[in-house]
């Protein structure tokens, strides 16, 4: 992530992972899970929290979950059912339970259905927010495939290029491949210009959104500017979001139209229609078996050699290295499990008081 969205190092509270796991897996049980979903649903948050995905952690996230656990929005013990299936695809129904949880088992469906038939689909609809996109696709890395998930709808956030009404969330791709010793590929990125959760990330630090980021409430591009601290979802909200590239003429169709791909994937594919229209979002996950295609053995080599090429690169004047997507999250995952995971001191203070309400006493620090 850039550096404005980092925490200093004067600030922060660096945590152990292993603590941090603890207290998240067991305020999850608190909400009603099961043990199994509440450990998966605390891997899911760590996995953004070592791998430096800030924005869809703890920090973030669980305690927009635990809102939902607690108004009833989300299912803790959801039913999870296949409405329709093929071969090498399935819909399923999450039963309102949070995608932390329920898009594990649906990517895991497309991998099996994969290891079979050399691909799997699957669709997973009626489900809550299921974290960082990447976790999901990663998924598929150990079974030696390409794994892909996207994640949208709801209509909430985005404009369409030149609109000046939200059509779209924030639409997040992520897609993951194995290389052999290089750190794997991962790419997982919103279709909007920032993601949403930067905002809230920049909203707590009091810092400033870079200009073509958002529009106001016209539609019109805002400069570099402090948002006012108001839900993107909320009523009264002052500002939203611009597709990738911003303007039209820096390319904004371009991050529009995958918006549009994710809509279309995630939500009328799975039935439940466009997002902006049913008010609802949906997931997308395939798996692809490298054999299927190639030698597996070949690919990693392969891999490894477009990985370190990529890293090898000459940098630009000013700037000391180029990386490729997937390694400087490799790099901060093994910095956090060393050092530990650094959090805002408000992030902490929720913490202190959530673990209190639900009467559990757990050391942080």
């Amino acid at each position: 992530m850039l550096e404005r969205f980092h925490v200093s190092e004067e600030e922060a509270v660096r945590v152990p992972e292993p603590k941090a796991r603890a207290v998240t897996d067991a305020i999850f049980r608190k909400m009603g899970l099961t043990d199994e979903a509440a450990a998966l649903s605390a891997d899911v948050l760590m996995h953004a929290d070592i791998h430096g995905v800030d924005t869809h952690g703890v920090s973030n996230m669980l305690r927009h979950y635990v809102n939902g656990y607690n108004d009833g929005t989300l299912n803790p013990r959801p039913n999870m059912r296949i409405e329709r299936e093929s071969t090498v695809t399935a819909t399923w129904d999450g039963d309102r339970g949070n995608g932390l949880h329920t898009a594990p088992i649906a990517m895991r469906d497309a991998i099996q259905r994969a290891e079979k038939h050399g691909v799997g689909v699957t669709v997973l609809k009626n489900s809550g927010h299921l974290g960082a996109a990447g976790y999901h696709a990663m998924m598929a890395l150990e079974h030696d495939m390409i794994g892909v998930c996207m994640t949208g709808g709801g209509g909430f956030a985005m404009l369409p290029t030149f609109g000046a009404e939200p059509r779209f969330g924030t639409n997040p791709i992520a897609w993951a491949a194995p290389a052999r010793k290089e750190p794997p590929f991962l790419f997982d990125a919103a279709t909007t210009q920032v993601a949403a959760n930067k905002i809230r990330i920049l909203q707590r630090m009091n810092r400033p959104v870079f200009a073509n980021w958002l529009t106001d409430a016209e539609g019109v591009p805002m400069g570099e500017t402090v948002v006012p601290e108001v839900d993107i979802r909320g009523e009264g909200r002052q500002w939203y979001m611009l597709p990738f590239g911003g303007t039209r003429e820096n390319g904004s169709h371009k991050g529009y139209g995958f918006a549009c791909i994710v809509d279309i994937m995630c939500c009328t594919l799975s039935g439940i229609g466009p997002g902006f229209i049913s008010g609802q979002s949906g997931h997308f996950f395939s798996a692809y078996k490298i054999d299927s295609f190639t030698d597996v053995n070949k690919f990693k080599d392969d891999m490894d050699a477009f990985l370190s090429g990529l890293a090898a690169t000459k940098p630009a004047p000013g700037h000391e290295r180029v990386f490729y997507p997937g390694l400087p999250e490799a790099e901060t995952k093994a910095e956090r499990l060393e050092k530990g995971i650094p959090y805002h001191p408000e992030v902490i203070e929720w913490f202190k008081s959530i673990t209190a309400e639900l009467e559990l006493k757990f050391d942080l620090t």
